[in-house]
């Protein structure tokens, strides 16, 4: 970037509160750091110190300085009326200078430049924002905010003015909102915002969860992004739908001599996506609490396999207005994760479907909700129905190693084991329930 534009983007931060480099831990929950406005040259420069032994899968104890630099296209003005934010998303970076092989957009900005450098391919995504709005961040009986229902409208819906005021927020920070509303569950909200290239996306996605949690606590509420905070009720999930055009940006997913009208690349790019669902399951679906939505006749789905503007397929053709809005959407991820690597993780699947000409196989017909699949406990036909054999699935994949970079791998999967030895350890009130009276 210019001087000039670095001088107006310091005019712009003079407005500013305070301003903060947001970036993300392994896990995908959001950190930031205050910077002083004033010294933003040499911050780009040079970056701020960080301990990254402090971060998620970032550092050692032993190792722990990193350097976090801004990227500068990222920066927004966020207004939230009674203040200012300075927003930039930032990168990480070892002692040395060079990009840390553990930084979770270095592994997105790798899967762009491969799918550039090596198919000279661009791809388009965008997803779905899913969240609850409760009335507190502690789980009790009083939690919902409504009891409203899809598409659900009530003139005493705070939720619908927690909505307005989100999407007016980051359209006054440039970012344009697609609809808004009421989602299955009581308290449950969605908000669709314009696409993009996958790195603007993941860094606006970024964005997206701050101004959320900032404005709902505006009003004394909490949002929360947990996949299923309440049992028998419908999860939140982040469908993302995905296409992609050559260097030119011609739209490759749609061939109008083709069945159903969908490109061979396209199906390649959806064989990758269902060969190895499985094993990319731990970062589409990242927590313990992520598969108590995996039910066979429930809202996420389980099967592996594609359909045409079927709901209940693991990854959707939906219906497009023209041929250049032809793409897929995967369902099975949930907003629990980490943004960078299930952007990474479902561009190199469909990459290395592209490349192994991998057959996406005939479409579902009718719900797989419904089918008579009679399921084993271990089935390949389905996703990982529990957070173990998803660490299994992984830690035995050569493909999610090469994908995530040994390092990042390495640190990832020590996460998520301690994560699952600390929710099997635990005595829960299920367990007292079913077994205290024996």
């Amino acid at each position: 970037m210019s001087a000039p534009e670095l001088q107006q983007i310091k005019e712009q931060l003079q407005e500013a509160f305070t301003t903060k480099i947001f970036f993300t831990d392994l896990n995908g929950r959001l950190k930031n750091l205050s910077v002083n406005p004033e010294d933003l040259e040499a911050i780009v420069r040079n970056g701020v110190g960080i301990d990254g032994s402090s971060i998620a899968g970032i550092a050692t104890v032993d190792n722990s300085d990193r350097i976090l630099k801004p990227v500068v296209e990222s920066f927004r003005l966020v207004d939230f009326g009674d203040r200012k934010v300075g927003f930039f998303v930032g990168r990480i970076y070892d002692q040395g200078g060079a990009r840390s092989s553990v930084d979770p957009r270095y592994v997105l900005e790798r899967a762009v430049d491969r799918a550039a450098g090596d198919h000279q391919l661009k791809f388009i995504m965008g997803p779905e924002h899913e969240f609850f709005l409760l009335n507190d961040d502690e789980f009790h009986d009083d939690s919902h905010t409504d009891k409203l229902d899809y598409f659900g409208s009530s003139p005493t819906d705070i939720g619908d003015v927690v909505r307005q005021e989100i999407v007016d927020v980051l359209g006054r920070c440039g970012v344009k909102y697609e609809k808004t509303h009421h989602e299955v569950t009581s308290s449950q909200h969605e908000i669709n915002l314009e696409p993009g290239d996958p790195l603007t996306i993941a860094d606006r996605t970024v964005l997206f969860e701050f101004v959320t949690k900032e404005v709902a606590a505006h009003y004394d509420l909490h949002a929360t992004f947990m996949s299923k905070p309440f049992t028998g009720y419908n999860r939140n999930a982040f469908h993302i739908h995905l296409s992609f055009t050559d260097m030119a940006g011609k739209n490759l997913c749609y061939d109008e001599e083709a069945t159903y009208h969908l490109s061979p690349l396209l199906l390649h790019f959806i064989g990758g996506v269902t060969r190895h669902a499985r094993e990319a399951s731990i970062v589409m679906a990242s927590t313990f609490n992520s598969y108590k939505a995996y039910v066979l006749d429930k809202e996420a789905p389980v099967v592996r396999g594609w359909g045409m503007r079927n709901r209940s397929s693991m990854v959707r053709i939906p219906h497009a207005l023209s041929p250049k809005a032809t793409r897929m959407e995967l369902r099975c991820p949930d907003a629990t994760g980490n943004v960078y690597l299930q952007f990474a993780i479902l561009i190199f699947m469909g990459l290395s479907g592209i490349e192994n000409k991998d057959d996406a196989g005939q479409p579902d017909m009718g719900s797989t909700y419904q089918k008579d699949l009679q399921p084993k406990v271990l089935d390949r036909r389905f996703l990982p129905r529990d957070f173990f054999p998803a660490l299994m699935e992984a830690e035995e994949s050569d493909f999610m190693k090469e994908s995530l970079g040994g390092d990042l791998f390495n640190n990832y999967m020590k996460i998520k084991v301690a994560e699952w030895e600390d929710h099997r350890t635990t005595i829960t009130d299920l367990e007292h329930r079913k077994y205290l009276h024996i």
